[in-house]
């Protein structure tokens, strides 16, 4: 497996995780800009590790605040 490949998955755009979520863009830029989902940035381009929405969703369900 070549090293691409293996981050194939890790990180996702700002829509690919919104897709996951079952959001809308704006809302997940909201989550982002806010710091309840964490994200990074890749040269110019932000983006969301995909464990970043596992804890998102784990916050969730523990009673967390959801923006």
């Amino acid at each position: 497996m070549r090293n691409g490949e293996a981050l194939l998955g890790i990180v996702l755009t700002v829509e690919q995780a919104a897709d996951r979520l079952g959001i809308g863009r704006t809302l997940m830029y909201s989550l982002v800009s806010s710091g309840s989902v964490e994200s990074v940035m890749i040269g110019r381009l932000r983006r969301i590790p995909a464990d970043a929405l596992v804890r998102y969703v784990e916050t969730l369900r523990s009673g967390g605040a959801a923006a």
